[in-house]
Order: structure tokens, then sequence, then C-alpha cells
């Protein structure tokens, strides 16, 4: 099953970067009107989320730069960024790399019960797995974003 978990994560994350990986920093950082994120913030949230809920629940050290939390935690748009923020190409080597030190660092401990669950409204998530897995169903949303995203800044530059 560990192996599985760990195929899933790098068949997502290879479909995340194929997603983003043509697009120029300008289209990346395009927000359409009416819009509040664009195609680099969702690319360092699926990223940051996925760091906070493996390696700090793992107790490990996170491989996100400090200010991260600040430009791409849920809540967050670039409209009010206090720091600039990473370059496209620099996120899709910290996706590219995430996977990996995953993996080193839960090999054989995805069923661990974390000392502290992580709890939403309706889910209750105590396993490293759970963990993991709740961030393919995050990743997968975002994807659809960054697709929808795509999208109309297409249709924008067409007109």
């Amino acid at each position: 099953m560990e192996q599985s978990l760990f195929d899933q994560m790098n068949y997502l994350r290879q479909r995340t970067i194929t997603t983003v990986k043509d697009l120029s920093d300008k289209e990346a950082n395009a927000i359409p009107e009416g819009f509040n994120n664009n195609i680099l913030w969702n690319t360092g949230h699926i990223c940051l989320i996925q760091e906070q809920l493996v390696f700090a629940f793992a107790k490990e050290p996170m491989g996100t730069p400090d200010d991260f939390p600040a430009l791409f935690a849920m809540g967050t748009k670039p409209s009010e960024w206090a720091s600039k923020p990473p370059a496209l190409s620099e996120l899709i080597q910290l996706l590219q790399e995430q996977p990996v030190r995953i993996q080193e660092r839960l090999k054989n401990r995805l069923n661990d019960t974390v000392a502290l669950p992580f709890v939403i409204p309706g889910l209750k998530l105590q396993t490293f797995a759970e963990l993991l897995t709740f961030t393919f169903y995050h990743e997968g949303t975002h994807i659809q974003a960054i697709k929808m995203l795509k999208k109309i800044n297409e249709l924008q530059t067409a007109l």
C-alpha cells in the first residue's frame, strides 16, 4: 500500500508540473478580472500545503522558504504580497524535489499516528497516510483551478 500511495503522489505531481511547466512568468502571474489569485499562487499553495501537512506533522524540517506562508497560505493573495514571490521555475523545482523528500522521510511511517491530528469540520486525519492522501485531493482541486485560469488567460489574450 505504501508504494501505491507514493506512486499516486508522483503521478499527481507530474500532472501538476506538466500543467504549468510551459508557462511564462507573465502568464503565471496574470490575474483574470474577478479573481483573487493566479497560477503562481495556486502552484505555491500546492507546495506549501503539502509541506505543512506532511513535514510539520512529522516534526521534520520544512523545505520551503520562510516567506511561503505569507505568500501562499489559505486566504493570501498576490495583491497583498509584501515580498517578491519566487519565479515559476523555482516553484517547479520545489515541486519536483518535494515528493522525493516525502518518500525519504516517511518511508515505513505512513501508518504512524501523528502527535496532533489535523481536524477540519467533518474530517479528522490521524496518520501520515491520511494526511498524504488528503494532499492529493487538495492538489487536484488546485490543478483544476490552474487549468481554468490558463483557459481564461488564453481567452482574454485572444480577444
